[in-house]
């Protein structure tokens, strides 16, 4: 032992550097050992503390809601399933409307392109009726104009009308389509309808012909 001493001592007086530095390293590895053992330490405790806050606002919690009245609680569980049941009804009320809305709209249009297609046949009677008048045969007059007013009835029952629009009425872009302008025969009959040349339908609300007019300029 004596010999291993004094061989270790004339290695670390040979070499101070080296002795210094394992010195230093023992000492700062200690104080690490230290550090790390005071944070663990500090994370417990801050670890507990913080369970005990959770628990005591959990406790706190189930006290309030221990302390509520149950007629209370049950009041405002109606009054939550009345909300929901008014909003159920109202939500069904305009479904029943709309649907409602939709059928009648469909009822009027339903024969939209079948009326279409007749609307010529009333230009025909109405040219016919004009010359019929001209050559003045009252039997052949009586007999279109019966055959014309059972097909007009027939196609108002379904819904169709006429657009009423005659000279002397105020053009409008959204109810007449102008064929052509003239000159005005007055300043009074400027931008009004002097000729309609074609009759206007609609049905229902809905214009499915326009009349075609010339407007004076």
């Amino acid at each position: 032992m004596v010999v291993v001493i004094s061989l270790s001592r004339k290695r670390n007086n040979h070499n101070p550097t080296a002795y210094y530095k394992q010195m230093f390293f023992k000492k700062s590895s200690r104080k690490m050992s230290e550090h790390t053992e005071k944070e663990a330490e500090n994370g417990t405790e801050q670890e507990a503390l913080l369970q005990e806050q959770m628990q005591a606002v959990e406790e706190q919690t189930a006290e309030q809601v221990e302390e509520r009245d149950p007629v209370v609680v049950l009041e405002e569980q109606l009054q939550q399933e009345k909300d929901k049941f008014l909003r159920l009804f109202a939500d069904f009320e305009n479904f029943k409307r709309r649907t409602a809305k939709e059928r009648i709209d469909l009822f009027k249009t339903a024969g939209e392109s079948v009326l279409k297609d007749m609307l010529p046949v009333l230009d025909d009677f109405d040219r016919a009726m004009i010359e019929i008048n001209k050559i003045e045969d009252e039997q052949l007059a009586t007999g279109v104009i019966l055959i014309s007013n059972k097909l007009r009835n027939t196609l108002q029952s379904k819904g169709l009308e006429e657009v009423s629009t005659r000279a002397g009425d105020i053009f409008n872009a959204d109810q007449h389509e102008a064929i052509t302008q003239i000159p005005a025969p007055s300043d009074d009959m400027k931008g009004k309808i002097i000729d309609v040349l074609e009759k206007g339908y609609k049905l229902g609300d809905k214009i499915i012909r326009y009349p075609k007019v010339v407007i004076g300029q």
